[in-house]
């Protein structure tokens, strides 16, 4: 099996490369001090000028890529790997200088390895892994030993440092796989989200298609009925009640051909891209006379709520259905007159449809629109899916919620176009 290489490039190795300076910042401190304070409180006479050259060398070092950091975008694993390995030889040659493999330091020659086993591909974790027990191997035959002619003493601070050094790994390690097991929760959560958003938006082309095709075939049972009923009217014999109802029948015949000839154009050679603006009070009550024209036996108030001039909308075909859908589902629910209340702030435009009636059942407000409903004796059950899939692309949100005054809220937030 060939190696993945160690060249990739993408924000989790920022992430990574930015939590291991963070790191180094702390256990070059520790390091400070250490060489600092420990010869005079431990009486162990260490060469400090040469270790603490080290140190400041692996500090310059960690500033340079601090600022690499802060400059990037991203970074790849191999910087990454190189990081690594720069902290290996560093804390060797510490340990080198300080009595080699018996300095309880050599113990921090494992995080580099378990950083690489979490964030590197399988070529630079091994790498990382031989040059770390190469370095342990060679310290234990070649270092500067330290003058300890009491071994009782020798011994005891071992242990103590031993234990000190235990506690320092344990705590890297495990701060290191808590922040890069989050993320790749976070990262597996933010891909569940774009897959299950993707099979949400196949379906919804696949019923456009549909759509499409629909409205092309009701074109010639549409025009059979506006023939039938046209010659209807002209019978003499029928009376007044009779031609008022024929006269609703074709002005709702007359709005079904509008709808269908819509949606074939829409499917056609119209861009949506190109839709053009309005400003939003203006489109939203042109958009509700259109709606009470297909739906006479409902009504509605517009409630602008915010002062000023109304922003503009893209008056995009997709926001039209959405909205539609929703008065729709609001009408379906009461008698009472709706409520349609515009308002805006300095980032968000806000369209809240509000009716009287029972309230969303609670599986509705669980789902949300993210899946289909069963179909019912007042449509498909796929208009809150439809409308939900329409918000989002064009960067909205649709929020459902039962007030506690009662009935049912549907509001629709979309960013203002910034002029």
């Amino acid at each position: 099996m060939a190696f993945t290489p160690c060249t990739t490039a993408n924000t989790d190795h920022l992430a990574n490369l930015r939590r291991l300076v963070i790191g180094r910042w702390v256990v070059l401190a520790v390091l400070a001090q250490l060489i600092m304070v420990g010869p005079g409180l431990l009486d162990i006479p260490v060469p400090q000028v040469p270790l603490l050259g080290i140190v400041a060398i692996a500090l310059l070092f960690n500033a340079i890529a601090q600022w690499r950091v802060i400059r990037s975008q991203t970074a790849t694993a191999n910087e990454l790997f190189s990081q690594l390995l720069f902290d290996v030889g560093m804390l060797s040659a510490v340990v080198f200088l300080s009595g080699g493999a018996a300095n309880p330091l050599v113990s921090l020659l494992l995080p580099p390895v378990a950083v690489a086993a979490l964030t590197l591909p399988a070529r630079c974790v091994a790498i990382v892994t031989a040059v770390a027990i190469a370095a342990y191997s060679l310290l234990m035959l070649y270092y500067v030993p330290l003058p300890m002619p009491d071994a009782t003493r020798a011994t005891r601070l071992h242990l103590g440092g031993m234990w000190l050094i235990f506690v320092v790994s344990a705590v890297m390690i495990g701060w290191i796989i808590v922040h890069t097991t989050r993320v790749i929760r976070q990262r597996d959560a933010e891909l569940a989200t774009a897959r299950e958003q993707g099979l949400r938006d196949e379906r919804v082309v696949a019923m456009g298609t549909l759509a499409a095709g629909a409205a092309h075939e009701l074109g010639t049972p549409l025009g059979t009925m506006t023939l039938l009923a046209g010659e209807l009217a002209n019978d003499p014999g029928l009376n007044e009640p009779a031609r008022d109802d024929l006269r609703l029948l074709l002005q709702q015949i007359a709005v079904c051909k509008e709808i269908v000839t819509g949606l074939s154009r829409r499917a056609g050679a119209e861009r949506l891209e190109n839709s053009p603006l309005q400003a939003a009070n203006r489109w939203l009550d042109h958009l509700r006379q259109n709606w009470h024209a297909a739906r006479p036996q409902a009504s509605s108030r517009l409630i602008v709520a915010s002062d000023g001039e109304a922003p503009e909308i893209v008056a995009d075909p997709r926001l039209e259905q959405a909205v539609l859908n929703l008065l729709n589902n609001a009408a379906n629910a009461t008698t009472i007159p709706l409520e349609i209340r515009l308002s805006w702030c300095t980032d968000n435009l806000c369209i809240d449809i509000r009716d009287r009636g029972p309230g969303f059942p609670e599986q509705v407000l669980e789902l949300g629109g993210q899946e289909s409903f069963p179909a019912h004796e007042r449509g498909s059950g796929v208009g809150l899916m439809l409308t939900r899939s329409a918000v989002e692309q064009l960067g909205g949100t649709l929020t459902l919620l039962n007030p506690e005054e009662g009935g049912a809220l549907a509001r629709i937030e979309l960013p203002r176009i910034k002029t």
